[in-house]
């Protein structure tokens, strides 16, 4: 015999069991939230969302969402199969309700096909409505005379919601800007020309549409600060001298090793004439007792020639001698 508390507590259990799988395929008060909110929607059709994987926690709010605020175009079958294809429901309805009272254009097909392009639709919208500023890095440029200017923008943009799909975002802007800062300063003649007139910078850049083709509208351009950096003109005057100056330095030392090397190959053929020399010379006493010996030269002959070799040594001493030397040989 099964005991009748035990009994009681295993049907208040199995009851609630029931009675919770119940609530999760058919939520009840959801589809008596729709009610109150004047959206028709069944049972039946809250239990077909569980079966399809379809979170009617998410479908039924944004139905009411689009009910009170007057867009009848938006249908259940609708938000089931943007959910299906994993699009943000929520954020879709946020974005055609906002739409909706700012009085902009914007379909539900149109808001569907940029929330699954990937982009934050309600933030495009809210962007629309309230313009946002963009602040680009520093941009550094060199005007015409060689002096560096360094300037910060603030781009003020308004989303462009036909452009969504598509369309450029915030880096292609800002890179666009980037470029026509540089233009602009540039194809000035000084820096102190952009100084005074920084405004014809941000002028320059809006001639040139650069919101063409991208999900924003360039509404103004504004230079928040202007930096003067480095005389980029000067620092390559002075890196091109000492270029020069280097090249100048490298020829020189080829020069100077030519010209020694040349002082050395005539020191060479010096001392190789002096050898030769030296070598004839040691031939001359051979060639004399040669002579002497077969009666070429005679005895006087002989002696002559020596008497002429050290008169000859003689006057190249005394001309080696300097004044004072000849005074003190007078004496």
């Amino acid at each position: 015999m099964i005991d009748a508390p035990f009994l009681v507590i295993a049907l208040v259990i199995g009851a609630f069991v029931l009675l919770s799988i119940f609530f999760h395929f058919v939520p009840f008060f959801l589809w008596i939230s729709a009610k109150v909110s004047g959206v028709h929607i069944s049972l039946v059709q809250l239990f077909l969302m569980r079966i399809r994987n379809v979170p009617p926690n998410i479908i039924v709010p944004s139905l009411i969402e689009a009910h009170k605020a007057g867009l009848s175009n938006i249908t259940r079958d609708n938000l089931e199969a943007h959910y299906m294809t994993g699009g943000h429901v929520q954020r879709v309805v946020h974005a055609l309700v906002s739409a909706s009272k700012a009085n902009i254009d914007l379909s539900f097909e149109k808001a569907t096909a940029i929330d699954l392009a990937g982009r934050d639709v309600f933030e495009a919208v809210q962007t629309s409505v309230n313009p946002k500023v963009i602040d680009t890095p520093p941009v550094a440029a060199v005007a015409k005379n060689g002096i560096q200017l360094i300037a910060k923008a603030r781009v003020t943009v308004r989303a462009n919601i036909h452009q969504l799909v598509g369309g450029a975002g915030e880096d292609t802007i800002l890179a666009r800007v980037g470029e026509g800062i540089v233009s602009s300063i540039g194809s000035a003649v000084s820096h102190e020309e952009v100084l005074e007139n920084p405004d014809s910078i941000s002028k320059l850049v809006l001639k040139k549409g650069l919101d063409a083709g991208t999900a924003y509208e360039i509404l103004s351009i504004d230079i928040a600060d202007i930096d003067v950096g480095k005389n980029i003109g000067a620092t390559l005057q002075i890196d091109q001298a000492n270029a020069d100056k280097n090249i100048a330095q490298a020829k020189a030392e080829e020069r100077r090793a030519m010209a020694v090397a040349t002082e050395q190959e005539m020191i060479a053929k010096a001392q190789e004439a002096r050898a030769e020399v030296i070598q004839a010379e040691a031939e001359v006493p051979k060639a004399l007792a040669q002579a002497l010996r077969d009666g070429n030269m005679g005895f006087m002959d002989y002696y002559r020639l020596e008497n002429l070799k050290g008169d000859t040594a003689m006057r190249e001493n005394i001309s080696k001698l300097t004044k004072n030397d000849l005074g003190s040989l007078i004496k």
